[in-house]
């Protein structure tokens, strides 16, 4: 299944995607995508009914962010070989850690807001794992059991304020609209292999990044078991995986940057795409 939350910011709705492309309401089963309904049993119940006979919804609504209410946002940094090199870091050991905050979550298609004195926006393409069940020191032939499914996630990231304003990478990755995720949860039966999906990033139509899941260090098993170590994993919370080569501050000689104004597209193989434009804050 493809579930997704539609409508105004802070009024969105449950949806499926059918077969066809077509959004279907499903509000009279569940409340909203989140927490409990992303439970193995509910989304059994939700796979059980027929898209025909929900409720079609008309037009274009604005696609909302496809999990509500997440109780943690959690970012892997530098989990990809090829964009280590870029950076020139040394590959980690261990999972590299930190969490973004929850109120950066925004639609797949909504602006991104460049913060005030902000000098050093990028973008990454990330692939979003999202739990169904409760996870506390699982072990990885068990930890996809835990996987309610996957998103895609543009972890879009402020280098100076993650960098060079006292080391806290969460300063760098939390401003409002810096979390754009969707448009769809893609449920874990319908992605074979999360270590095998391409990867994209365009910016004002010029391909920055190209890469795939492959060249992840720690793959979706051991980064949802090593996680369940440090904090339980509960249903509705996010992992952000890493991204591969091809973010902003990785280009030689002169690093780029986002400005206001210019178009960001992004996508993962069987995930959807996302298309976000820039603006200053206000």
């Amino acid at each position: 299944m493809k579930l997704l939350r539609y409508g105004p910011r802070g009024q969105e709705k449950p949806g499926l995607l059918d077969a066809d492309g077509h959004i279907r309401d499903i509000s009279a089963h569940v409340g909203d995508v989140a927490g409990a309904v992303l439970e193995p049993a509910s989304l059994q119940r939700l796979a059980a009914l027929d898209p025909a006979s929900l409720p079609l919804v008309d037009g274009s609504p604005r696609i909302g962010p496809c999990v509500g209410r997440v109780g943690k946002f959690i970012c892997i940094g530098l989990n990809y070989a090829d964009h280590a090199a870029e950076t020139g870091a040394k590959i980690p050991g261990e999972p590299i850690i930190f969490m973004k905050a929850t109120s950066a979550i925004t639609g797949p298609n909504d602006p991104v807001i460049i913060p005030r004195q902000s000098e050093k926006t990028d973008w990454e393409v990330e692939l979003g794992v999202v739990i169904g069940s409760e996870a506390r020191y699982v072990a990885e032939s068990d930890a996809l059991a835990h996987v309610a499914g996957y998103c895609l996630v543009n972890d879009v990231s402020e280098r100076a304020f993650q960098t060079e304003r006292g080391g806290q990478w969460t300063k760098g990755k939390s401003a409002d609209s810096f979390g754009p995720i969707g448009p769809w949860l893609v449920t874990r039966d319908e992605i074979a292999d999360p270590q095998a999906l391409s990867m994209w990033l365009s910016v004002d139509g010029v391909m920055r990044q190209d890469g795939s899941t492959r060249t992840m260090i720690f793959g979706v098993k051991t980064l949802v078991s090593y996680l369940s170590r440090f904090m339980s994993l509960q249903p509705g919370d996010i992992i952000s995986t890493g991204t591969p080569p091809g973010v902003g501050m990785g280009v030689k000689p002169t690093p780029v940057y986002l400005r206001p104004g210019q178009t960001i597209r992004l996508g993962i193989q069987g995930l959807g795409e996302q298309t976000q434009v820039t603006e200053a804050a206000a």
